[in-house]
C-alpha cells in the first residue's frame, strides 16, 4: 500500500486528506487548520491557496453555508474507496476464520500420522496460506492409489488455472504456481495449492491421501518435484 503523499496532483491530495477525515463537509478554517497543524502537509497560507485552486477548479463546492464539500465525481470516488476498502477488511477476516478453522481441525484430527507426513511438506504458514484457497477452485481429474496418479487444476488467487500432476510410478510431482516453481520445488516443499489438495483429498479417501504422502516422504530423495 501506498502512504506517499500525492503533492503534485490537487485531485488526488484532496482525496486523500478526506478520507482521513472522512466527513460530509467543514469550513474552509477548520479545512486549513486539519491540513496544516493536523496532517502538516502544507503550512496555513499554501493550505489556503491549495483549497482556493480547488474550489476554482471545481473538486470542492461551497454550499450555502459556505462550507466546503466534495464535488459529486470525487465524493462518489471516496465512497467507491470506502466501499472497496470495507470488502478487503470483510475478506481478510473470513480468511482469518477460515485459517482458525482449519488450524482448529488439523489439530483435532486423530490420524496422527496423516499429519506428521503432511507435516514433512509443510509448515503453519502454508498451512494458513491453503486455508485461503476455496475448495470450488479444484477440479480433481484423477485420484487413484491403484495407478498412483493424481491429477488436478486449481485456480489461482489472480484466476490463473494451474496443474498439478502426481505419479508414483515415474516419481514425479509436477505443478506451475509461482511460489511452487520459484520456492518451493528445490526444496521438495508443499505451496498452499498442494497443501489444500491434500485436505481436501483426506476427507475424499484418507487411505489413498496418505498412500500418496508416504511414497513421498519413503522415496523423497528419488522424486523430482517441478513446473
Amino acid at each position: 500500500m501506498n502512504f506517499a503523499i500525492p503533492r503534485n496532483n490537487n485531485s488526488k491530495m484532496l482525496c486523500y486528506i478526506w478520507k482521513v477525515f472522512d466527513i460530509p463537509s467543514m469550513s474552509q478554517n477548520d479545512f486549513v487548520y486539519k491540513i496544516s497543524f493536523v496532517l502538516y502537509i502544507l503550512p496555513p497560507m499554501k493550505a489556503i491557496n491549495f483549497i482556493n485552486e480547488c474550489v476554482e477548479n471545481g473538486l470542492l463546492i461551497k454550499d450555502d453555508n459556505e462550507n466546503l464539500k466534495l464535488s459529486n465525481p470525487l465524493n462518489k470516488k471516496i465512497k467507491n474507496w470506502h466501499k472497496q476498502r470495507k470488502n478487503e477488511i470483510l475478506e481478510n477476516l473470513n480468511n482469518y476464520k477460515k485459517i482458525a478453522k482449519l488450524q482448529t481441525e488439523f489439530d483435532k484430527d486423530n490420524s496422527d500420522n496423516y499429519k506428521h507426513l503432511l507435516r514433512a511438506f509443510t509448515d503453519r504458514s502454508t498451512l494458513n496460506r491453503a486455508a485461503t484457497v476455496s475448495n470450488s477452485g479444484f477440479e480433481l481429474i484423477n485420484f487413484s492409489s491403484s495407478q498412483g496418479t493424481i491429477k488436478s487444476k486449481v485456480l489461482g488467487s489472480k484466476e490463473e488455472l494451474y496443474i498439478i500432476d502426481i505419479d508414483t510410478n515415474d516419481k514425479i510431482l509436477r505443478h506451475n504456481c509461482h511460489d511452487f516453481k520459484t520456492r518451493k520445488a528445490e526444496n521438495k516443499k508443499f505451496c498452499k495449492h498442494l497443501a489444500k489438495l491434500f485436505i481436501l483429498l483426506k476427507d475424499k479417501d484418507a487411505a489413498s491421501a496418505e498412500f500418496f504422502l508416504n511414497e513421498l516422504a519413503e522415496n523423497i530423495d528419488n522424486w523430482e518435484f517441478t513446473s
